[in-house]
């Protein structure tokens, strides 16, 4: 993801967002979230629970500092005139993919209520995407045109990005960080975590070079695919999206080192997907045996490649 620079706030959250360009702020009404968040049942499963080592971070210091960097970007990108206008149709697109995901977040974390939702679009070649902490979301225009992604694909970018948020990824990786920086003489002292709970985050943790682990990365991806499902986008398209990333990796993606594509990440799509075609299939009205054959537009683009390295699902991403 971005590069720390110089005179960004210390608690910079690039990587650990998941967001791209700057825009007008997304309302989500609590009743739209209410009402989506009623029907619970379906969806994908996870055996994954979250890690209360993050409480030593709290979440307003996380959702401060990444609207902190947000507004950043933005007048970063104002000033190189490439944050895109209210009318770019590109920036409308992505807003209306996200106005239907945004309904579908609460059920993954009540705090989305509360989040000032915020999607824009930033004119690069990068291929890269975000969503902070807090709900602001950034697309890079390289990732729209170079994969030319469809809105299917789209709102599994989003979804996934989204879900590094909702889940509190950042958060974690950022706690992490401070207990390595605290010392193995405080971390024996973390059992409730006492008053650890009303620090800052120190000067071990930039975010921006924080990464998140393979779980991590799996759990946005089943969380975001089910978002996307329940928003009428096909979730099948979650598997040529990767393909895609795969196939921009081999020219080398700063996007991609922080998001690996592999064989097995695409196999774990694919086993989850009897999970969220239903819900995709009850979002358009149908049924599963009812739905069109899936149609993706994966002309000259090969198999993603064998994952290598980073087995230990649990640590931060190797580059």
């Amino acid at each position: 993801m971005s590069r720390h620079q110089p005179g960004v706030p210390r608690l910079v959250l690039s990587r650990m967002a998941c967001a791209l360009s700057v825009g007008a702020a997304i309302t989500v009404t609590p009743l739209a979230l209410a009402q989506q968040g009623e029907d619970q049942e379906g969806g994908v499963r996870l055996e994954r629970s979250a890690s209360a080592v993050r409480k030593i971070v709290p979440v307003e210091v996380i959702e401060q500092q990444a609207a902190q960097e947000y507004e950043q970007i933005k007048q970063e990108a104002i000033a190189k005139h490439a944050l895109a206008g209210d009318s770019n149709p590109q920036l409308q697109r992505l807003r209306a993919i996200g106005k239907r995901l945004l309904p579908e977040t609460v059920r993954w974390n009540e705090r989305a209520r509360q989040w000032q939702w915020e999607i824009n679009l930033i004119g690069s070649k990068q291929v890269n995407a975000f969503c902070m902490p807090g709900g602001k979301i950034a697309f890079y225009t390289g990732l729209l045109d170079q994969l030319k992604l469809t809105d299917d694909e789209i709102a599994m970018a989003m979804g996934h990005e989204i879900a590094h948020a909702l889940q509190e990824h950042a958060r974690e990786r950022a706690a992490k960080s401070e207990i390595t920086n605290l010392g193995a003489n405080v971390v024996s002292q973390l059992f409730g975590f006492g008053n650890l709970g009303n620090m800052a985050l120190g000067t071990g943790a930039h975010l921006l070079t924080l990464r998140f682990s393979r779980a991590d990365e799996s759990e946005a991806d089943l969380i975001g695919m089910d978002i996307a499902a329940r928003a009428s986008y096909d979730p099948r398209a979650a598997v040529t999206l990767w393909q895609k990333m795969a196939k921009v990796t081999q020219s080398g993606s700063e996007f991609l080192s922080t998001h690996p594509s592999g064989r097995s990440r695409i196999a774990e799509l694919e086993k989850h997907m009897p999970e969220v075609l239903p819900l995709y299939a009850r979002a358009i009205n149908t049924t599963v045996d009812h739905l069109p054959p899936y149609r993706a537009n994966m002309a000259n683009l090969g198999d993603a490649p064998v994952d290598s390295g980073d087995d230990d699902r649990q640590r931060p991403l190797k580059r």
